[in-house]
């Protein structure tokens, strides 16, 4: 009877942090690192400070934990929809459009804020560089995985590294502007540099 009664509370246990960690994504790239406090998203994510405290202790497990959260989300959002695109033409370039838009999205916006913010507070600035160098592993592996090349083959691993330092170059242009007609020209170029460096002997 008890494993019966917990599986719900597990459940409702696990909504409760994907809520937590979802608002605070949302309130960091709305208003910013200093207006995001635990209270201000427990009440964006309809619970209360003491439950946001009890799934994260501190301000910055929580924020850590958010954007490695989204991160993870809008990567199998990315390996889903790459996994019903034909291939051929025009696969890459859909692929790194779906890049591009997480690095103009929200999430790319939160994490920003948490930067500037880490660069100023150590202990913060700790549990960012750690959550920065598994998000960036992550990110590789999935772009590696969509495009399906091997980083075995010389060269793969330096062009597409590229491509995700290309996306974060991208975020920061649109942070203050509509990038959007500029971006999509250089996104259909980088594709099709891509394209033709990954079907080179040599890469």
């Amino acid at each position: 009877m008890s494993e019966v009664l917990r599986a719900p509370q597990q459940d409702r246990s696990r909504a409760t942090r994907q809520r937590l960690l979802a608002a605070a994504v949302e309130s960091l790239a709305e208003v910013g690192y200093a207006a995001t406090t635990v209270s201000v998203v427990a009440t964006r994510a309809g619970v209360s400070r003491g439950a946001a405290q009890h799934h994260f202790p501190t301000r910055a497990d929580l924020f850590a934990a958010a954007v490695e959260y989204m991160t993870e989300v809008r990567l199998a959002e990315i390996r889903a929809q790459a996994s019903g695109l034909p291939s051929g033409a025009g696969r890459t370039e859909a692929i790194v459009g779906m890049l591009a838009d997480v690095y103009t999205g929200p999430l790319f916006r939160a994490a920003l804020h948490l930067w500037v913010a880490a660069s100023t507070e150590e202990a913060l600035r700790q549990q960012i560089v750690r959550l920065e160098a598994h998000v960036g592993r992550q990110a590789h592996r999935a772009l590696l995985e969509v495009l399906e090349v091997s980083e075995r083959t010389a060269g793969v691993r330096e062009t597409v590294q590229g491509v995700l330092d290309m996306a974060r170059g991208l975020g920061l242009a649109a942070l203050l502007t509509d990038d959007s007609a500029r971006r999509r020209g250089i996104v259909r170029q980088w594709s099709r540099i891509l394209d033709q460096a990954l079907r080179e002997p040599g890469v």
